[in-house]
């Protein structure tokens, strides 16, 4: 890629003669660098130089190769390193590289930037994971980390839920609590137990009519009869 010397090129020139005869450093245009007693002009942006210019010749500038890129006008010999986004640090392509830009980055999913690089992120961080006894008070976003608060007396959470739960009511279904609740489980219901002494008493009752009714008969059965039979 050869480049024509511009008018700036022939200005510097003059001024380059002017200034070597003063004993004045080289100055050029914003648009050239100085290499030895002339001014070269710069490569473009998405390219890189090749062979300095000459008084003779003008620069000679090479396309960026992929993965890297030059992002304005150039008097390296070097294209820069496109950035990378590494999954084992969290970021994901945004914006891919080109000649003339670098690659932008973005948290993954579950990720959040701890470090900003221009419109991207450099550096992320897994989303804090809520403890069981914590709910979930705010969702992480790719700005920010997820934000924990505790469940209070009579709640529960597994470290998921958005908001905590209530302890099942066991009486509430008639049933009877096998496991107290904690901060981080529900209570645990079961079937009720059959009421023995109920029974126990049925079963007394039952008894008592079967055994001493008879025995109470016999008696007063017998007792009456005796006498009438020494009687006679």
């Amino acid at each position: 890629m050869m480049f024509r010397g511009s008018p700036w090129s022939a200005v510097s020139l003059l001024i380059l003669t002017v200034t070597v005869h003063r004993g004045e450093a080289i100055r050029c245009h914003p648009s050239d660098y100085p290499v030895g007693h002339i001014c070269c002009p710069k490569c473009p942006s998405g390219s890189r130089i090749a062979v300095h210019c000459t008084e003779s010749y003008s620069t000679r500038c090479l396309p960026c190769t992929k993965g890297t890129f030059m992002n304005q006008e150039t008097d390296l010999t070097e294209c820069f390193t496109c950035r990378k986004c590494d999954a084992d640090s969290g970021l994901r392509i945004k914006t891919p590289c080109t000649e003339r830009s670098d690659a932008v980055c973005e948290p993954l999913e579950g990720f959040f930037c701890i470090e900003s690089a221009g419109e991207g992120c450099s550096a992320a961080k897994r989303h804090t994971r809520c403890k069981p006894g914590q709910h979930i008070s705010q969702n992480g976003s790719s700005v920010s980390d997820t934000v924990c608060a505790p469940c209070s007396y009579g709640s529960f959470s597994d470290g998921t839920f958005p908001s905590c739960r209530s302890h099942t009511q066991c009486e509430s279904k008639s049933l009877q609590q096998l496991v107290q609740g904690t901060e981080s489980s529900d209570a645990q219901c079961g079937e009720r137990d059959p009421d023995w002494t109920g029974v126990i008493v049925c079963g007394l009752v039952f008894w008592i009519c079967y055994l001493v009714i008879p025995l109470v008969f016999c008696f007063t059965f017998v007792g009456n009869e005796v006498p009438k039979y020494k009687r006679s």
